[in-house]
């Protein structure tokens, strides 16, 4: 199967969808798709597309996808419908003549495809963990801002990816909301650059990744998007993962043991990062390309001057450790 063909193409879709059990209308759009596919019969597929759909995906683009998708994978064989996919997509489990994958596809009020998706199928048997049961701290010293956190877009545009919905962005600021001290054109005029990072929790190294430059401020480098890495693995198989270190400061070896509050590296702007900062979030398994992402709770931390305890932070919260861990810098 060419590489091209297995990325997915994805158009988002208007309407959510709660139930996981296949809609009326999602069972008859798919089943016309399906005899359309393999009769070669592209024409009509492109004719089933929403307008939005076609402005998105014209005519000589969508005719040649599923031409050149069809001379690769072959004929459906078999479906199966699997679950809703990102709200509004209904997932099959797709057997083609050369390969299984998922195909996925939204429809409107119109029963017009508003939005689709096809990617190698992969069965849904990883752990799921709805939230830490391992006690943390918070992953730095001293008091930080959360720029990203919380359940919605407005408040943590991490939402959309699977692996990092729960994730948090990190950064310092001082008395005027600003994180750097003159014109933010240098890594160190910021105050998170060189900042210690901190394991919230005794814990393996099970991934460790140092060596890339940081940043200009401004600048992103997505060829590695989470730049400097250390992935924590917990005694209750939870994944903490840790971005945007500062260069050669990681101070753990994979398969090092660390207890809670050790130092594991600098803060830094690495990766596809704009500024120095913190990115922080767990995850189901290492694996971030499958791994689902995992609600943080942390045991007792400071939350814009008061305690509180069993606390997820969200956007705008200044948050601190109410226990003192190693040194400060």
């Amino acid at each position: 199967m060419k590489r091209a063909l297995l990325v997915t193409i994805l158009f988002l879709a208007v309407n959510l969808i709660s139930a996981q059990t296949e809609k009326p209308i999602d069972k008859i759009v798919l089943e016309k798709f399906e005899n359309n596919f393999n009769s070669n019969d592209f024409e009509k597929i492109f004719n089933s597309f929403s307008n939005e759909m076609q402005k998105a995906l014209p005519h000589n683009k969508a005719i040649k996808f599923l031409t050149d998708f069809k001379n690769q994978a072959g004929k459906i064989k078999f479906r199966e419908f699997k679950k809703y996919e990102k709200g509004t997509f209904a997932s099959y489990k797709t057997v083609f003549e050369n390969g299984v994958f998922a195909l996925n596809i939204s429809t409107d009020k119109n029963s017009k495809i508003n939005g689709f998706y096809i990617e190698p199928f992969k069965e849904d048997n990883l752990p799921i963990i709805e939230r830490n049961s391992t006690k943390l701290i918070l992953p730095f010293q001293d008091e930080w801002t959360v720029t990203w956190g919380g359940d919605t877009a407005e408040l943590n545009y991490h939402v959309e990816n699977k692996a990092q919905k729960n994730a948090f962005d990190f950064i310092v600021t001082d008395e005027d909301g600003k994180s750097y001290k003159t014109d933010g054109r240098t890594n160190e005029d910021y105050y998170a650059f060189g900042k210690k990072l901190i394991s919230p929790c005794d814990a393996e190294v099970i991934l460790k990744i140092d060596g890339i430059e940081d940043n200009v401020p401004g600048e992103l480098n997505p060829m590695y998007v989470p730049g400097n890495t250390v992935i924590l693995k917990t005694a209750n198989n939870e994944y903490l993962f840790f971005a945007h270190f500062k260069q050669n400061t990681i101070e753990v070896e994979q398969g090092q043991k660390v207890k809670k509050g050790e130092v594991l590296g600098l803060c830094g702007n690495s990766g596809n990062s704009s500024e120095p900062h913190l990115h922080f979030h767990i995850q189901n398994v290492k694996n971030i390309n499958v791994a689902t992402g995992v609600k943080s709770y942390f045991e007792e931390i400071k939350v814009n001057g008061e305690i509180k305890k069993n606390y997820s932070p969200i956007k705008g919260d200044k948050i601190s450790n109410t226990i003192t861990v190693g040194n400060n810098g």
